[in-house]
């Protein structure tokens, strides 16, 4: 004879609640937590050897731990006999009360793991989202944000995000940096050439590859509109941006080429 019919023979309970009922709760209650402990395992181990899944993990992870235990504690209620109907109910009405509640939060949710899965961007990339532009400072579940160039913060909702036109300046590596200039008819295109390709080249941040270009752009009312062309690192486009600029000033003095501005000649006849 087994523990168990003993324990049926001898009529021992505790109320309503026999210990045979209870024995059973603990085995379902010890064998629901090693299988929760193994499941999450699992989920850790496939999450970790995915780039893509790995940042929805932290997210994800305490959710379905949660889910698990309230359905293990609903076995276990079972178990003891429990009707558990009414609480299943219970939690039905409760959830769709709350996803109304909280639908535009549950929104931001999904958005913020199609982000976090598909890494349209990620920490410290210089990013367009809707417009706004600004440097990723972190992003969460429910929102991303950004931190502007004129020193302000930005939280930008996930849902607003998902439906957003992302540009990330980062992602590539290097950006192509075009810059217009003017200088007069009078001045020779080869001198103007020789200007603007000295003034690239006092910056080592310029990528050899692809050869940094000029061309004649346009030509305006009163002057020649020419075009810089070069590529640089991401990291580096501000700093090759204004530094070009300032540099143009002083290759044009050195080469004679008058840097024009609009004007209006007017020619007046006896």
């Amino acid at each position: 004879m087994d523990v168990t019919e003993l324990i049926s023979e001898s009529g021992i309970s505790f109320g309503s609640l026999t210990l045979v009922a209870a024995l059973k709760a603990l085995v379902t209650l010890l064998v629901g937590l090693v299988l929760i402990r193994v499941f999450l395992s699992l989920f850790d181990r496939a999450f970790d050897r995915s780039e893509r899944l790995s940042p929805l993990k932290r997210h994800v992870r305490p959710m379905i731990k949660g889910l698990m235990a309230v359905l293990l504690a609903l076995v276990v209620l079972d178990s003891l006999g429990v009707q558990v109907t009414s609480f299943i109910a219970l939690l039905s009405v409760a959830g769709l009360a709350v996803s109304l509640a909280l639908q535009n939060s549950l929104a931001n949710i999904a958005g913020g793991i199609m982000i976090l899965t598909a890494q349209p961007y990620g920490i410290d990339d210089y990013v367009s989202i809707g417009g706004t532009e600004g440097t990723v400072d972190f992003i969460r579940l429910s929102y991303t944000k950004l931190h502007t160039p004129d020193n302000k913060e930005v939280q930008i909702p996930n849902s607003t995000v998902a439906g957003a036109i992302i540009t990330n300046y980062n992602r590539l590596g290097s950006r192509r940096l075009d810059l217009t200039f003017t200088a007069s008819y009078d001045a020779p295109t080869e001198d103007v050439y020789a200007a603007l390709r000295e003034a690239i080249a006092r910056f080592p941040q310029v990528l050899p590859m692809p050869e940094p270009e000029v061309h004649v752009k346009d030509y305006g009312a009163s002057s020649i509109e020419y075009l810089a062309r070069m590529w640089v690192p991401s990291a580096d486009y501000w700093t090759v941006h204004w530094g070009v600029i300032e540099a143009v000033r002083e290759t044009f003095a050195a080469h004679n080429v008058e840097m024009t501005y609009d004007h209006l000649n007017v020619h007046m006849e006896k």
